[in-house]
């Protein structure tokens, strides 16, 4: 953990004595993070005990839920309360001029502008006080990762997408059809920048709130938490130093750092830049899979370490979760998990967890009570970090009875014995299932472009992966894509018959 402090530290006096860190040149940069480092790693106490709080550690002290956070059931109260205040529904598109984009008309008469300008809002704003309002802003992006995600912003934001002659673009973001007037890729660098967390939270939550009004996700749910890797271009290294086998680098965006990939044949084992830990619902009939909320965090921090901030954030927006699944990366081997959150968390099996627990059968799993026993015992249930297990003899059955405890603890562990025991009734489903949670990342990244990054900080990328959420739920709702494929398919079914 003291790496993860060096770094903090490292990062809060660049960031604090070279506010304008961007305008630097290359050479004097890697001279600073040099200096830096030294300056740091000389007078840090390496006996001292860390009591740093752990979000600051991994780098998302800036993510963690606030007051200002709302929940999607006090949205739905507000959005109810706003809609019966006003008399008349002003600010309605002209959608004769959307023709045959009904995706974009759908997805119009979702966003309420007036909404989204006041959960954007501070205080002491006031219209007049800008020539764009944030939902133009908030509008812009989405449509680009609608219909432009392969392209730059500052291309995007050129004549070509935005021009007068662009009708249905300007439409939808809101701009005038008399004057030429564009919003630019500057103004949309600084939007990103001026969200706050909470604001970004409430975006979601707003669009949230349409999700599960739409009933996609039916009436069974499971919930289940993945990661992907996010590298970044600005990835130059400035400075590092090797302490017992650890190195501490700094690049030349600050937050970032190097981390290990998931196996990919084309590509390194080490990525560097960040890692977006999404909290998913998957609709079990369907097997449809959804993301709802998301944490961005340097690509070096194991993933496991991000399991409760994420569920956290997960419910501090009203999400009911009670279960979770993934994969072997995140584990709760000690119980601390459920413990914090009471969330159980179900994962396959560890690879390197080979061995079982003495008297238990390696085909069956059944468990006896010691060598000279064949009666199985019950589970009765998981406390402190052990399972609980009772003879399941009946009254005269065993002749052991009055030498035998008739009682059996097992520890948790990665394994079979996890928090919920691998053998437990439909557990081999919810991890089987757990695969349809990485249909998102590849929508989010293939289909809303989010895999080429164009950002420049941690707080932007953050923006545009919220951006991205929020894209791909208005998609699936919308439903237009997901039935085109299908009937591209049939079409192609009916040629293969033919």
């Amino acid at each position: 953990m003291y790496r993860k402090e060096i770094k903090k530290i490292i990062k809060k006096q660049l960031k604090d004595k070279y506010p304008h860190w961007r305008n630097i040149n290359g050479k004097k940069k890697k001279s600073i993070a040099r200096k830096v480092l030294d300056e740091v790693v000389k007078g840090y106490d390496f006996d001292k005990t860390i009591q740093t709080p752990i979000e600051e550690l991994l780098g998302i002290e800036e993510q963690v839920p606030t007051a200002s956070i709302m929940t999607i059931e006090e949205m739905a109260r507000y959005i109810k309360a706003y809609q019966n205040s006003r008399l008349l529904k002003l600010n309605k598109k002209q959608h004769a001029i959307f023709r045959e984009e009904e995706e974009l008309i759908l997805i119009d008469d979702l966003l309420d502008d007036q909404i989204i300008n006041q959960l954007l809002s501070y205080r002491g704003y006031t219209p007049s006080m800008r020539d764009f309002f944030p939902c133009q802003f908030l509008r812009a992006e989405l449509l680009k990762a609608i219909k432009y995600p392969e392209i730059s912003y500052r291309k995007y934001c050129s004549k070509e997408y935005m021009g007068m002659h662009q009708k249905l673009n300007r439409l939808f973001i809101g701009l005038p059809l008399n004057r030429n007037l564009q919003i630019n890729h500057v103004q949309l660098s600084q939007f990103r920048a001026s969200l706050t967390f909470s604001q970004m939270a409430n975006l979601t939550v707003y669009i949230l709130y349409h999700f599960f009004k739409s009933g996609l996700m039916g009436d069974s749910i499971i919930h289940a938490i993945d990661s992907t890797e996010l590298p970044i271009d600005q990835s130059r290294l400035l400075a590092s130093l090797d302490i017992n086998g650890q190195k501490i680098r700094i690049y030349e965006d600050i937050d970032c750092d190097c981390g290990k990939r998931r196996n990919k044949r084309d590509k390194s084992p080490y990525v560097i830049g960040y890692r977006l830990h999404t909290l998913t619902v998957i609709n079990a009939k369907t097997g449809h899979s959804y993301p709802l909320v998301s944490i961005l965090a340097p690509a070096n921090h194991h993933d496991s370490m991000l399991l409760a901030p994420l569920v956290k954030l997960g419910k501090a927006i009203g999400i009911d979760i009670k279960l979770i699944t993934a994969d072997e990366a995140y584990t709760d081997s000690d119980g601390s998990f459920f413990k914090e959150t009471g969330v159980h968390l179900v994962t396959p099996p560890k690879a390197n967890v080979v061995s079982l627990p003495e008297n238990v059968d390696s085909i069956t799993k059944t468990i006896t009570c010691n060598d000279i026993c064949n009666i199985p015992m019950k589970h009765m249930g998981f406390e402190e970090g052990y399972h609980e297990y009772k003879c399941g003899a009946q009254p005269g059955e065993c002749i052991f009875a009055y030498k035998c405890p008739q009682f059996r603890q097992i520890p948790l562990d990665g394994g079979h014995f996890q928090q919920i025991p691998f053998d437990t009734e439909h557990v081999v489903k919810v991890i089987e299932i757990r695969k349809n949670a990485e249909r998102q990342f590849n929508l989010m990244k293939k289909r809303e472009g989010l895999e080429i990054t164009r950002v420049r900080s941690q707080h932007n990328l953050l923006a545009r992966c919220t951006f991205t959420t929020m894209t791909t739920l208005l998609l699936e709702i919308a439903g237009t894509r997901r039935k085109n494929k299908a009937v591209k398919k049939n079409k192609q079914l009916a040629l293969f018959a033919a």
